[in-house]
């Protein structure tokens, strides 16, 4: 199913894409060392709850998942990339965090991923490969708009990885939403110029560019849902959600404040 949105639709999406961004934001700046993924998930269902707003993953059973998600936010750990299912873990200095998080709000879904490091520690290759991810994203963007192919986009993505020295991993990637979190079509972190859906205004598309240091390789962990790379290597995520307009793209899962 492919949705064009209306205006009205249009101004839902902007407001749970901004809720989106918030919980995402609020979430990195409580997030130390010592913290547990469980509190985080804790911290989601209640800013998800006190915004009137439902989660998009916590009865989620997709086929490649095992059973209902059961939790609200996905919290993936240095060599997990994505699904990363919350459990009893403490993050540590240097951990390198990718949040992933979908809401419904007003009928409307957005949904965005955020990478970065915890504490003070810096280690090798974690500040390239969250940059990476972000460059990727940010050249998706901006060739997002009327007129151009979902191909274009994933060339822009990989593009933009490959040139960086990364592999990629085709199995997952961005995906249309609206009224549902995973809609058509499905944007690959790889592809031609000029193939695939041609984009029009009301659109809604979520792009994700994710890699891992050293590998295209996943593993799923014994809980059904983490995926982790094969290696061990690190890993990065990023992820916004875009309204195509009639002038370009507009990114609607930024915080309100810093």
């Amino acid at each position: 199913m492919i949705e064009i949105l209306n205006p009205l639709e249009l101004a839902r999406a902007k407001v749970t894409g901004a809720l989106v961004a918030d919980i995402l934001q609020s979430v990195k700046n409580r997030s130390t060392v010592g913290t547990n993924l469980l509190e985080i998930d804790g911290w989601v269902q209640t800013m998800i709850a006190e915004a009137g707003a439902q989660s998009c993953y916590v009865d989620y059973a997709p086929a490649f998942g095992r059973g209902p998600f059961g939790h609200y936010i996905c919290t993936s750990v240095n060599d997990a990339v994505l699904h990363g299912l919350p459990h009893d873990y403490q993050l540590a200095d240097g951990d390198l965090l990718t949040l992933d998080l979908a809401v419904l709000k007003g009928g409307i879904a957005a949904d965005s991923a955020i990478s970065f490091l915890v504490g003070d520690s810096r280690p090798a290759g974690s500040l390239e490969l969250i940059d990476a991810a972000e460059r990727a994203l940010a050249a998706g963007i901006a060739v997002a708009g009327p007129g151009a192919y979902t191909g274009d986009i994933s060339y822009a993505i990989g593009s933009v990885l490959s040139e960086a020295g990364y592999q990629i991993n085709t199995e997952f990637g961005g995906h249309g939403i609206g009224s549902t979190m995973h809609q058509d079509p499905h944007i690959s972190n790889s592809g031609r110029p000029g193939r695939g859906f041609k984009l029009r205004p009301g659109l809604l598309l979520a792009l994700e560019p994710w890699i891992m240091a050293d590998t295209a390789t996943l593993v799923t962990d014994p809980d059904g849902w983490t995926l982790r790379s094969a290696t061990g290597c690190r890993t990065a995520h990023r992820e916004h959600t875009i309204a195509i307009t009639d002038d370009g793209a507009e990114i609607l899962t930024l915080p309100t404040s810093v």
